[in-house]
């Protein structure tokens, strides 16, 4: 590969391209756990490594810190695997192609992993550069995040003995965040039936959005194409008949969903109706979204007549209920952090097979009650439709502390190199702090990173001067915990 080679931080790049060369989407980490345990023994390093992939890497103090709080960096391994529809990638087994542009890294036709593959490259560099200044450090670096927080929810925290934990799984440089929203997956399963009908069989494509992640960017405006469809769907019904063969959007339900397609059977009379339609929805939804998502498409591809297994009425008028009906977006602001998004919800997975309707939503809030509340308005509604109900992956909210150490040493430290104050804010993404702060009584936890942008997307960034001032805020950081 070597695109990065002279690249500085020159450590932290190396690692950062060795890292992307073994695939490590979610789901799929035990290959890189691995390189991480190979990576503490050429060390002789001390590590732990459990059944769902996390490693912990440990190293003793620098000379005079031997006293000082054992301090936890913590991120994750695992990267949102999303590929442009031309693109060949395979995520199991080829590594990503990196690209420089400008200030920029990126990845050729995928998405990056910068999140939070920088934090792993972070830590590596610090593990191997014994001459910098830091107290007892306990390297954790957890699987599974981006599906739920899994890898951070299996881990025994026995194992550890930090009282600070700088987790570094933030996009924004200039911000230090001291608390997070919680979040789940609900998951509603609606039964359906088919039968075979006759008629003009033509897709229908709704792509060409923005997307984003469904935390940091949900207050941005921009359009999720499930819930695009259901409108569409809802609409057309008005205007002809026609019922759902096949039906599907979006792969995780953190990121906005990008595209959505349908595959129809409508009269043929009615397929001129069709046509003029895709053109007004399509004009409606450019004017609606002006700024945020003006490249939407909607898009028809006629397969001609045929008889084909489709939704009966009954299944199909399910189907749309549950996608308007559904909440997305921005459901509460907080009352109390001026411009915080407190609770939300995305519909980010969609899949329509032969027994039934599959939708996962991303619900999100700071406030444990509220979370609770919308997930039962989905449950409420999927059970109305005679399905079924299921939660996964469900994660607390990283509360605030007010009397915080750490952030002190942080504020200063950033003061200390750049000459002026971070910026101190909570996020409505879900980070792991909130599960360590969980499991570990007391923990004083601070979040940071260098500027990312259009995570979980295939036009992922990640600013090359950032990370190399995030790497000298790091090293400042870990120098100042006395």
């Amino acid at each position: 590969m070597a695109v990065l080679t002279g690249v500085k931080p020159e450590k932290v790049f190396n690692y950062f391209e060795e890292l992307c060369s073994i695939p490590h989407g979610s789901g799929n980490t035990r290959q890189i756990s691995d390189y991480l345990v190979n990576f503490a023994k050429e060390r002789n390093l001390k590590y732990y490594q459990d059944e769902s992939n996390n490693v912990v890497i440990y190293k003793d103090a620098s000379e005079g810190y031997e006293e000082a709080p054992v301090t936890i960096l913590q991120g994750h391994c695992d990267m949102v695997a999303e590929k442009t529809p031309e693109s060949d990638h395979d995520f199991e087994k080829d590594g990503l192609k990196l690209m420089v542009e400008g200030d920029y890294l990126t990845a050729d036709g995928t998405t990056l992993g910068g999140d939070d593959g920088i934090a792993v490259a972070y830590m590596m560099a610090v593990l191997d550069d014994d001459s910098l200044k830091h107290p007892s450090l306990e390297c954790v670096i957890t699987t599974d995040e981006e599906i739920g927080l899994l890898g951070a929810k299996a881990l025994d925290t026995s194992v550890l003995k930090g009282s600070y934990l700088i987790n570094m799984d933030s996009e924004e440089e200039g911000y230090l965040w001291i608390s997070c929203a919680g979040g789940l997956s609900g998951i509603s399963r609606i039964p359906v039936e088919y039968q075979d009908t006759e008629g003009e069989v033509v897709e229908v494509v709704i792509d060409g959005l923005t997307g984003g992640h469904s935390g940091a960017e949900i207050d941005k405006n921009r359009a999720n194409a499930n819930k695009l469809m259901g409108r569409f769907l809802y609409e057309l019904g008005q205007k002809a008949a026609f019922t759902i063969a096949e039906l599907e959007g979006g792969t995780k339900d953190n990121a906005i969903t990008r595209k959505s397609r349908t595959l129809l059977v409508i009269d043929p009379e009615d397929k001129s109706v069709l046509e003029d339609y895709i053109k007004t929805y399509q004009a409606d939804l450019r004017k609606e979204y002006s700024g945020t998502d003006t490249g939407i498409k909607v898009t028809s591809v006629s397969q001609g007549k045929n008889t084909i297994p489709a939704l009966t009425m009954i299944s199909k008028e399910k189907v749309v209920f549950f996608l308007m009906n559904v909440p997305y977006g921005i459901e509460k602001m907080s009352g109390e952090i001026e411009g915080l998004v407190e609770t939300s919800n995305n519909i980010g997975i969609l899949k329509l097979n032969e027994k039934e309707m599959a939708a996962s939503c991303g619900v999100r809030s700071s406030v444990g009650s509220a979370k609770l509340y919308v997930s039962e308005k989905i449950q409420y509604l999927t059970e109305f439709l005679g399905g079924e109900y299921t939660v996964e992956g469900d994660y607390p909210a990283w509360e605030y502390k007010k009397d915080s150490k750490l952030r002190e040493i942080m504020v200063d430290s950033y003061k200390e190199l750049f000459g002026e104050e971070p910026c101190v804010k909570a996020i409505h993404a879900g980070l792991e702090c909130g599960l360590f702060y969980d499991k570990i009584p007391g923990l004083d936890c601070v979040s940071y990173g260098p500027t990312m942008k259009d995570i979980h997307t295939t036009e992922e960034k990640l600013s090359i001067s950032s990370t190399a001032r995030m790497w000298d805020y790091l090293v400042k950081v870990l120098e100042n915990i006395h």
